[in-house]
């Protein structure tokens, strides 16, 4: 098997530990924050957007898909709903249970069943991979671990905050987004956003920008209204 073939799985399983550790090493965990996953994050962050951009650039026509149409259909392979779903096939949840010290005591469920926490450990993953076997290596791992979440993007791109806007249109209700949370350093800062309906609020995300995280609010209030 060629390296360059490989998958990501693969990749981390053959992580030296001076990687593999803090890739799986949550800030709350460590006397350190230096020896957590955050700066693997932001590396793997970047690392998975060219490579999903990459992959997307030559397989779509300039015709149809202009830098806008990119940016959304990129938004959606690589949001934190994809990088959670991609967490779990890799068995990133289970790691994290078995790795947390003792101390972590019952709040180790909860912490690493949130999206945000499964989210950056997978770009942690990958930027650890980049740094041990380089950056094609990496991102030819990254699209196949990222193949079904970017084909459904390529199929079904959506701007979910324009198709909660026009449903609610329908009916004469507005939706109105805020940051509830931020967190992480300010080089990897996580947004949280709500989004709130005739004063009720029907859906939450998170992301690295905040139109990344509206945009996962409004999936959330879509699906909880049914869509």
């Amino acid at each position: 098997m060629s390296v360059d073939s490989q998958t990501l799985h693969e990749l981390l399983e053959q992580l030296p530990p001076e990687l593999a550790v803090p890739v799986f090493t949550h800030a709350s965990w460590t006397a350190r924050r230096a020896d957590s996953y955050e700066r693997l994050a932001f590396l793997g962050d970047s690392v998975l957007a060219l490579a999903v951009t990459a992959h997307l650039y030559p397989r779509l026509a300039p015709e149809r898909f202009g830098a806008g149409a990119l940016t959304k259909i990129r938004a959606q392979a690589v949001s934190g709903r994809s990088c959670r779903a991609v967490a779990e096939r890799l068995g990133v949840p289970e790691r994290l249970c078995a790795l947390a010290p003792p101390e972590a005591g019952p709040a180790v469920p909860a912490l690493i069943g949130t999206e945000r926490v499964l989210a950056s450990v997978i770009e942690a993953v990958i930027g650890a991979c980049h740094l041990q076997f380089g950056y094609d290596t990496t991102a030819a791992a990254v699209v196949r671990a990222f193949g079904p979440e970017i084909e459904d993007a390529l199929e079904r791109s959506v701007d979910f905050k324009s198709a909660l806007q026009e449903r609610l249109a329908r009916r004469g209700a507005l939706v109105s987004y805020a940051v509830v949370e931020e967190q992480g350093p300010p080089h990897a800062r996580t947004f949280s956003v709500s989004a709130t309906i005739d004063g009720l609020q029907v859906g939450r995300g998170s992301g690295r920008s905040k139109k990344h995280a509206e945009q996962e609010a409004a999936q959330a209030a879509l699906e909880a209204l049914g869509q």
